[in-house]
């Protein structure tokens, strides 16, 4: 890494030089005929670009970044023209120091300076710039990966907690729900592997949990699916609504032994997904014992996924718990 960047250091540093004779050369190309022979015209540009690059070097490789880069102003405004006015001296110096001549040097010296810091700092802020992307990517990729392993495991020992459940009753049923838990649980293994799934797959998915726990939670829980409009070639980032479908079940039919009932409506209507669950709440709450993470994470991936192309209301009163997302989902969501 350190070669390479030596390497690009030393081809840019080549082709700013190339560059600064060219223009030397253009410059005063009109002046040719009044030099002696083309050698003596190439080395006149010749002897104006290595002055003016070893300004751009002492000032790109010294100054700033030793002085400048730290804050050392007074210091390098003083050195940056110290440096130019003793070049200009150097440049203008022919038996005796010609002021005039020295004054027009230093003007010079001076305006190709600041353009070759105008070229630096462009460069060095397209780095930074780049840099930043980066980093802001790798971020984005660990804390995507974290949440999705807090999701799968959250999912896992809900739906564990359904078929203990079952099994303690004795249910008739349990060995079906078992096979109907492992259907779930490899979807779930094979979505996390993915950045997206198919809508379909995600809406059959939900609807498959839905009938487990209604199983579970027996009479006293009506459920309700409605699905509107069509599902197909729509992608979705995996596991991204059963948080909220965990979480009506959690804070609702299963905290209760009242009657109780659980919502659940999605329509597709210009690629656009409106999700919506509404489940009743218990006339005594609960106190839980943890606070559960399944909310907070999926929060988090819809703004990392779909930071301007989702708006999530929640509404919350004594009966009810409303949950709207909207997802646009003719928009790439981010990925990895």
């Amino acid at each position: 890494m350190l070669k390479k960047s030596w390497r690009n250091t030393l081809i840019i540093n080549i082709g700013a030089f190339v560059l600064v004779l060219v223009l030397e050369l253009l410059s005063g190309w009109l002046n040719k005929d009044g030099f002696d022979s083309n050698y003596d015209y190439f080395m006149w540009a010749y002897g104006y670009a290595i002055n003016i690059m070893i300004i751009i070097w002492i000032n790109h490789f010294v100054l700033i970044p030793f002085l400048l880069d730290k804050k050392r102003y007074v210091l390098y405004v003083m050195s940056i023209f110290g440096i130019i006015l003793l070049i200009s001296v150097i440049k203008g110096y022919k038996n005796e120091v010609d002021w005039y001549t020295v004054t027009k040097y230093f003007f010079f010296f001076m305006y190709a300076t600041g353009s070759g810091m105008a070229a630096y700092f462009l460069r060095r802020n397209i780095i930074f710039q780049r840099e930043r992307a980066e980093k802001e990517q790798l971020q984005k990729e660990m804390e995507l990966t974290y949440l999705k392993e807090q999701v799968n495991p959250h999912f896992l020992f809900n739906s564990l907690n359904s078929i203990y459940s079952l099994s303690r009753q004795q249910s008739p049923e349990t060995p079906d729900l078992v096979m109907q838990l492992s259907e779930l649980l490899r979807y779930q293994l094979e979505s996390a592997k993915k950045d997206s799934v198919l809508l379909k797959e995600e809406i059959e998915f939900i609807e498959n949990y839905l009938l487990l726990e209604e199983k579970r939670l027996s009479s006293r829980c009506a459920v309700d699916f409605q699905l509107e409009g069509e599902v197909s070639n729509l992608n979705i980032a995996p596991m991204l609504l059963i948080p909220f479908v965990e979480n009506a079940i959690k804070h609702g039919a299963q905290s209760t032994n009242e009657q109780s009932k659980i919502d659940v409506t999605a329509v597709i209507r210009d690629r656009m997904l409106h999700f919506a669950i509404v489940n009743t709440k218990p006339t005594v709450a609960p106190q839980l014992k943890r606070k559960g993470l399944g909310l907070g994470n999926v929060k988090r991936r819809l703004n990392l996924l779909y930071p301007n192309n989702h708006t999530l209301e929640i509404e919350e009163n004594e009966k009810t718990y409303l949950v709207r997302l909207s997802i646009d989902l003719s928009v790439q969501q981010y990925k990895r």
